[in-house]
């Protein structure tokens, strides 16, 4: 089997839903192969030959190679200024070199003039038309090394793991070539977004013909049940990225990506999507996290290590303040009280932790309550304080627009960041989009927010009137021009933002 990242995706650590799978295959004896197209086709459209007709893109292609060797040495990392031009530059480039094909291809996302990866006819418009994408040259050359040989046997099947909506025009160009030149192959797809389609209310597969089989969650026993194996009861088995090229991301060493468990153990939040969606927790016992943690570092010595889960479990973190990693490692965590202690905080950054990225939402605390959030806003403003005073960055999300909230609600998030604003290393604002499914969306009146049978969102009628527009025009004229705002804000890492934020919290 061949396992593949499509592209677009930060180009920062290797893909680890792949990295699992291709564990699991490969311990029930299946072959198993996995490319990062995201990561080589990147490499291929910054290196291929280009014409640049401008200044800056003449400066960005003369200094590729130096701008590209700066993300990856940890020297960058102490200059915010030469690590920015360094990405903008590199950025400019993938820009050039895609705009022929009407693509707009950046380190971070993929987007098209005509075509929206929210349409499936755009989707299927895309597999027609596979030379029209801007890593066409890539693949077409790369996919036929891959698929006529793998370990002295011929490829039956190819997977995609499509997270991102960034992802899907490739994904689709990248399938419909394997349809005309591999006519006989079986595909498969799955990932977050493939699982975020399906679970869409009168779910009905626009793909059939073109694709053989779509995946929603988890994919290891769908896939051993293709090949005729039965993984209902399969031993757990740590991700393997040993035949990735890890030396060749865009980052300043290894990063290791672990996930530790699949859905939320709070799983209560009004509008979460994994509610939602229907998906539920399941942890990987905190044991075997840590033995594969200490084996993976051991054999991987990563820079930093990555945890996936949409939050840390309490137990996991108390057990990696008895067994601290061998290297760095950050991750996202819900605010509570074991985060208040000042003693816990100072024992996590021992234990490694470099930064946590905490999903606050809002700095009202009706919003939170009617929000489900679990969360007091007296705890939170120990936690950050704790947090800061142990040397713990903290990448705070928060959520503008939400049927709780209204503009003075609004305003006292904007007062409460500036209170602790000597305790956010960085921010993420977010507007409110209302999921298509779940049970909480039917209590308002909604509206189409896209014209396209694949939107997660839909548009809905705020009950305080706060809408979209109202909410756009406050960030953009109050929150974000508030000087301290403003200067949290500028310590961003541009595109990479949070994969890239732990560099600099040392």
């Amino acid at each position: 089997m061949l396992l593949i990242s499509p592209p677009v995706a930060k180009p920062c650590e290797p893909p680890a839903g792949i990295a699992l799978l291709s564990a699991v295959l490969r311990a029930h004896g299946i072959p198993c192969r996995l490319l990062d197209a995201n990561l080589e086709g990147l490499i291929y459209l910054m290196e291929r030959p280009l014409i640049a007709d401008d200044t800056w893109s003449r400066r960005a292609l003369k200094n590729l190679p130096a701008n590209v060797a700066a993300l990856r040495d940890p020297q960058t990392y102490r200059s915010p200024d030469r690590y920015a031009r360094a990405v903008r530059d590199v950025n400019r480039v993938l820009a050039v070199s895609s705009r022929e094909y009407g693509a707009v291809v950046s380190l971070a996302d993929y987007g098209h003039s005509r075509l929206s990866p929210l349409r499936s006819a755009d989707l299927l418009l895309a597999a027609e038309h596979p030379d029209r994408n801007p890593f066409y040259p890539y693949f077409s050359k790369r996919l036929p090394e891959l698929l006529d040989n793998l370990d002295g046997g011929a490829v039956r099947v190819v997977g995609f793991s499509l997270n991102y909506l960034g992802q899907a025009l490739c994904t689709f160009a990248m399938i419909g070539y394997i349809r005309q030149r591999f006519p006989g192959l079986t595909i498969v797809i799955g990932g977050g977004l493939v699982t975020s389609w399906m679970k869409r209310p009168g779910w009905r597969n626009p793909f059939g013909g073109l694709v053989d089989h779509l995946v929603a969650g988890p994919g290891e026993v769908p896939l051993l049940k293709l090949f005729g194996v039965d993984g209902a009861g399969r031993q757990h088995v740590p991700p393997d990225y040993a035949t990735l090229p890890l030396d060749a991301y865009l980052s300043p060493g290894f990063i290791l990506p672990y996930s530790a468990a699949s859905g939320c153990y709070w799983n209560d939040c009004s509008f979460c999507p994994e509610r939602a969606e229907g998906n539920r927790y399941h942890p990987v016992p905190v044991g075997e996290v840590l033995d594969d943690l200490q084996t993976l570092s051991a054999e991987m010595r990563p820079a930093l290590i990555h945890l996936l889960d949409n939050a840390i479990s309490p137990a996991l973190l108390r057990r990696l303040i008895d067994t601290p990693l061998p290297a760095p490692w950050y991750g996202f965590a819900r605010f509570r009280e074991e985060l208040a202690d000042a003693d816990f905080c100072r024992a996590l950054k021992r234990s490694g932790c470099v930064m946590l990225k905490l999903g606050l939402e809002s700095g009202d605390q009706g919003v939170l309550d009617r929000l489900r959030k679990g969360i007091d806003l007296g705890m939170a403003s120990r936690v950050l304080t704790s947090l800061r005073e142990a040397g713990i960055g903290v990448y705070l999300y928060l959520l503008f627009g939400t049927p709780a909230e209204t503009e003075p609600a609004a305003r006292r998030t904007l007062e409460f960041v500036v209170r602790h604003r000597e305790s956010i290393g960085f921010l993420n604002l977010a507007i409110f989009n209302m999921p298509v499914c779940g049970d909480d969306s039917a209590a308002y009146e909604t509206e189409p927010f896209y014209e396209a049978d694949l939107s997660l969102y839909t548009g809905f009628r705020h009950p305080q009137g706060w809408d979209r527009k109202q909410v756009r025009r406050f960030l953009t004229s109050e929150f974000r021009r508030d000087p301290a705002v403003a200067s949290i804000l500028r310590r961003d890492p541009p595109l990479f933002t949070s994969n890239h934020a732990p560099f600099f919290t040392r």
